[in-house]
């Protein structure tokens, strides 16, 4: 029996009727609201120094804007940021408007944090409910996927914590204005840092799992690697419209998203190229 009839021989065997399809997604349901919960409630014992690590670029930032550190530029920060150069994080002040601000960041700041740190077990739980629908080599092919996926929202997350985050804090604080008649000072509120910091988080993110779809489309031959070098040009007008829209309005932002999403755009044409490679291979040997 070739290797497709062996496929769909196991298709047929893993069927199974209506109801025990929704008995499976309750239970995998179930699983995964468990794990938040407990991701939930271990984050949130530890939700204000994940917040106070969080402010550190801020805290750098306010030190190198500070009058006696005004020759240092955004390079010198970044290199504070990494642990490079060494540079005191300056005392900052912040300020929460409401009487439980504070406390509903924190729960704000458990729940991302508690996505993020059961991601894993969410994955594999979705994994296991949609695997017996995949035919073998679909399986084989999708589990690389599985653990690309994470490592690429951690490379975006990166990114925003010792570049993009840094240098919009520096940035901000240099606006700053010190005279005899006029005094402007940034005092940013605790939820709107967390909201800068998260939606940062979530669109770097999520703009680095380009590789994952557009090889997950490869695979399923919806597009293919001509195509995707044909229309490199609109592929980079989009992403340059959607790194404007995701950040914050500076001139710079954009540009630090827009150079690495068209980088791994790149690196998707290479990805679909071996796809293609692979299922031609795989045609021939048959």
């Amino acid at each position: 029996m070739s290797a497709y009839g062996d496929d769909e021989h196991e298709i047929e065997a893993s069927r199974a009727p209506l109801l025990d399809h929704l008995a499976e997604l309750r239970t995998r349901l179930i699983i995964c609201a468990a794990a938040f919960g407990v991701g939930f409630v271990a984050c949130y014992f530890f939700s204000q120094d994940v917040y106070l690590l969080l402010t550190r670029p801020l805290a750098l930032a306010a030190a190198l804007t500070a009058e006696e550190h005004s020759r240092h530029g955004p390079f010198d920060l970044l290199l504070a940021v990494t642990g490079i150069k060494h540079v005191v994080g300056k005392q900052v002040v912040m300020q929460a408007t409401a009487p439980l601000e504070f406390f509903f960041t924190k729960m704000k700041l458990s729940a991302f944090a508690a996505v993020v740190v059961t991601f894993p077990v969410l994955a594999w739980q979705l994994y296991r409910f949609v695997a017996p629908g995949l035919y073998k080599r679909e399986r084989k092919a999708f589990l690389p996927f599985l653990l690309a996926s994470p490592i690429l929202f951690t490379m975006g997350a990166a990114l925003v914590y010792f570049v993009m985050l840094p240098f919009i804090m520096w940035f901000s604080l240099s606006q700053n204005i010190q005279t005899a008649t006029v005094q402007v000072n940034l005092i940013p509120k605790v939820s709107d840092y967390l909201d800068l910091v998260t939606k940062l988080l979530l669109a770097f993110g999520l703009c680095f799992q380009l590789p994952v779809v557009v090889s997950l489309l490869g695979m399923a031959g919806l597009v293919s690697a001509k195509m995707l070098s044909k229309t490199r040009r609109y592929a980079l007008f989009g992403i340059v419209v959607v790194s404007a829209l995701v950040t914050p309005p500076d001139m710079i932002s954009p540009f630090m998203l827009a150079v690495p999403i068209y980088l791994l755009y790149e690196g998707s044409i290479l990805c679909v190229r071996v796809i293609e490679a692979g299922r031609k291979k795989e045609i021939v040997t048959q």
